[in-house]
């Protein structure tokens, strides 16, 4: 088997003669690893492996982008000529037009730059985030100084984190470990908008179950509900410096859902309630005012889901917002509100 000289010869491996003997681990050729990788490829390029056909134009695309673009011609010619009607009827209004149509322009180019600045800064963010997860789970010290940085870079225009940019500046070069490094930054830097998060997530969950307890109709309370869910999105990430434009904050709702369902924390159910209040308080608790509680608890849901997306630091050291801290707010904001109507129902009875 070793000798190069020898010929090739074709043989059965069943035929009496033939002896087999494996060669030992470390006998194995240099590139064996290199031959095993070379034989996956050629089977993975078999002719007689199904391929996935090629992505090739959605109709659907080609659809909008013609419409797209025969709206636009239609918008330019109607200004054109109404500039070249107002010119022809008198001067002034024509340059008027064309003054007004400058104006446009500008406002859509300001409007777009937004749109792509706020994308990039929940982009920004959430590559932040994910750096320092990585850092602090491999508590890499470069990395966690790089992420720190970038956080500071991040909010250095705003005087409410001026006190937490100057604890990291003056702990700079003390800290050795990496996922302490990250700690720090959570401590000095993100608790004060912690806190400030879970003063918005409350108040909010505090209206919706307010209205919810005293409107008349369903309507109402889904409209509300819906409506004071956007605006705490708005506000988390404003907070965190996220800032997001119309599409920017299209795809930050789309996130802060999208994390919901991952993590299993949509529903909420009488059980919830029992397990929050415990000793038996839920089975006093009324119809209205449970109902109330119910729409709070998910508003403040999503409130902390928007703080896990919109946040530049994942929870590594301190402890994100829970609910049971939402759930006393709710219930004294519910019984405030429903005992002045059930007061005014059982004097109107008598």
């Amino acid at each position: 088997m070793t000798d190069p000289s020898r010929r090739p010869k074709a043989f059965r491996l069943d035929e009496a003669d033939v002896v087999l003997n494996e060669a030992p681990a470390e006998s194995a050729p240099e590139h064996a690893d290199l031959a095993v990788v070379v034989a996956e490829e050629a089977e993975r390029d078999s002719p007689y492996r199904p391929k996935l056909p090629k992505r090739r134009w959605r109709w659907s695309a080609i659809l909008i982008s013609a419409l797209g673009g025969l709206i636009s011609l239609a918008v330019g010619v109607a200004i054109d000529r109404l500039i070249a009607d107002l010119f022809a009827r008198a001067d002034w209004l024509g340059w008027l037009a064309v003054a007004l149509a400058s104006l446009v322009v500008v406002a859509a180019l300001a409007m777009a730059l937004r749109e792509l600045f706020g994308l990039w800064r929940l982009a920004r963010i959430d590559r932040l985030r994910t750096e320092a997860e990585a850092a602090a789970k491999a508590d890499d010290r470069a990395g966690a100084e790089a992420v720190l940085k970038d956080v500071v870079a991040l909010y250095k225009s705003r005087a409410d984190t001026a006190r937490g940019r100057a604890a990291i500046a003056a702990h700079d070069g003390e800290i050795i470990d990496g996922r302490d490094l990250i700690v720090l930054a959570e401590r000095d830097l993100m608790r004060p908008l912690d806190i400030e998060a879970t003063r918005m997530i409350t108040n909010s969950a505090k209206r919706v179950s307010v209205v919810t307890a005293i409107s008349p109709r369903a309507l109402i309370d889904v409209l509300f509900v819906f409506a004071e869910s956007l605006r705490l999105i708005r506000r988390v990430s404003t907070l965190y410096g996220g800032r997001p434009g119309g599409i920017g904050f299209f795809r930050l709702t789309r996130h802060v859902i999208g994390h919901l369902a991952v993590t299993g924390t949509i529903a909420i159910g009488d059980s919830m309630i029992h397990e929050l209040v415990g000793q038996g308080l839920a089975a006093r608790i009324s119809a209205r005012l449970g109902e109330g509680v119910v729409n709070g608890l998910l508003t403040a849901r999503i409130g902390i889901a928007a703080v896990d997306v919109c946040r530049p630091i994942p929870f590594i050291g301190e402890t994100r917002p829970k609910i049971g801290n939402v759930f006393n707010e709710l219930v004294k904001a519910q019984k405030k509100a429903v005992a002045p109507a059930d007061r005014t129902q059982n004097s109107k009875e008598h």
